[in-house]
């Protein structure tokens, strides 16, 4: 008699859920897990085992179908899309994770007999106890080109990323392979949670006595925590805190500290859904006296930027698209650009965006952001401080978006070095981050002056 649903393991049940919504709908993991979690009453121990299954598979998942296609007589296409799920969720738990093989093999069955029926069984028994039968490196020697003759096709399939992102990585790194497996590595490696204190309204000091908290390496408003749900925290709850890359914490800081000559009350954010580099430029704008005034041309992004300045007097929220301004153009102090982009910088906190972007994604986009930065340096005054931003370090979305502005002679580049100085691994005028190295997503900024 096939197992029902009120049989099978939860967490891996609330697993193979997220997976089959990432598949059919394009789900985002970071919105739905914790909504499921918590609609199923899952936590402690099983919601970080859930976590962990649904996230993990999605970010090897290209693995997985490597080793699956060569133990599979027929193309991946024709098998059942869930039961190819649950092959990949016992791979993951035969590979990645400390999980018996007995355990793995038997709720793999228990499930696809639940939900799919009985037919597929065997199939999936007969696969998982072949998978079970080598270990990971086993496995990626046996389905990965050979390094020495393909080295960024063997990184593809080693660390599970598509082959064009891991040519895009390997040019922003300057070519260097070795570095390139680095970055490629921390990209599979959960990141930590890392609030944001929100000036005026909350303090690192305070975010500081959550249990198990620290305080960031860049950002002077960052604090990571080693444990616990955010969700709980009463900074977080009551809006005066937020969760936020360190990353994307230090292009605010960069944009409000950089130096600047006249008026410095009027501070515009082009695209600022989902509200929290607005929700940091609201706080220190408002310490002297002046007003942000923050647009989103998608309406739900625009509400969630609501919610993350709600209360707060000195910002102002609207719905516009950044390409044709609603605003009196020459006339903001400091403009912030987080251009629409691919994404490829947070890919660990991300793990289905990886499979979800592609190579031709990059043209429209490229489109878009250059139509973008235009419109954002129209709008500031001569002498303004103008801030592009990206969370990707795709060479086409950052320095060549930059550099062909440039070659207008209204904006000068200025040296980011100089106001975050503390933040290594800088060669050039522009910041980029790297996971592997500052422990932050792939945030690209350059700081713009508008000539006079």
């Amino acid at each position: 008699m096939a197992p029902t649903r009120a049989e099978i393991d939860p967490a891996r049940s609330v697993a193979l859920d997220v997976l089959a919504a990432v598949r059919e709908r394009d789900a985002y993991v970071n919105l739905l897990l914790p909504a499921l979690l918590a609609e199923r009453g899952i936590s402690g121990r099983d919601a970080a085992f859930a976590t962990e299954l649904a996230s993990g598979t999605l970010r090897m998942h290209g693995l997985y179908d490597a080793v699956i296609a060569h133990l599979v007589s027929r193309p991946l296409a024709d098998v059942d899309p869930l039961v190819l799920d649950i092959l990949r969720l016992g791979c993951h738990q035969l590979l990645s994770m400390r999980v018996p093989s007995h355990a793995a093999v038997s709720t793999s069955v228990d499930l696809v007999r639940a939900r799919v029926g009985r037919r597929p069984a065997g199939f999936v028994n007969a696969v998982l106890r072949r998978v079970a039968s080598t270990d990971l490196d086993g496995w990626i020697a046996q389905v990965a080109p050979d390094r020495a003759d393909d080295p960024l096709g063997h990184l593809a399939v080693r660390h599970s990323h598509p082959r064009w992102i891991v040519g895009a990585l390997h040019e922003a790194l300057g070519r260097d392979v070795d570095e390139t497996e680095r970055l490629l590595a921390a990209d599979n490696e959960p990141p930590a949670v890392t609030l944001a204190a929100r000036p005026g309204r909350s303090t690192t000091d305070e975010l500081l006595r959550v249990d198990g908290a620290s305080r960031g390496r860049w950002s002077p408003y960052a604090v990571r925590l080693a444990r616990g749900n955010p969700a709980e925290i009463p900074a977080v709850r009551e809006g005066r805190a937020g969760v936020q890359d360190e990353g994307s914490q230090l292009v605010a800081v960069a944009l409000a500290h950089a130096s600047l000559d006249g008026a410095d009350a009027r501070w515009l954010d082009l695209c600022a859904g989902p509200g929290g580099k607005a929700a940091l430029l609201a706080g220190l704008v408002g310490e002297q006296d002046g007003l942000l005034l923050a647009s989103d041309r998608q309406p739900h992004r625009a509400r969630l930027v609501a919610r993350a300045v709600e209360g707060v007097s000195s910002a102002r929220v609207i719905v516009a698209d950044g390409t044709a301004p609603a605003w009196r153009r020459g006339g903001y102090d400091r403009v912030l650009l987080d251009a629409p982009c691919t994404g490829l910088g947070a890919l660990r906190r991300r793990p289905e965006a990886r499979w979800r972007r592609q190579p031709t994604d990059l043209g429209p986009l490229n489109d878009l952001q250059a139509r973008l930065l235009d419109a954002t340096v129209e709008s500031a005054r001569p002498g303004a401080i103008v801030a592009y931003a990206t969370c990707s370090p795709h060479l086409a979305e950052t320095r060549e978006i930059v550099t062909a502005r440039l070659a207008r002679s209204d904006v000068e580049l200025l040296d980011a070095r100089q106001v975050l100085p503390d933040v290594p691994g800088q060669d050039e005028p522009w910041l980029q981050l790297w996971p592997h190295r500052h422990d932050t997503d792939a945030m690209f900024l350059a700081l713009l002056r508008r000539s006079r």
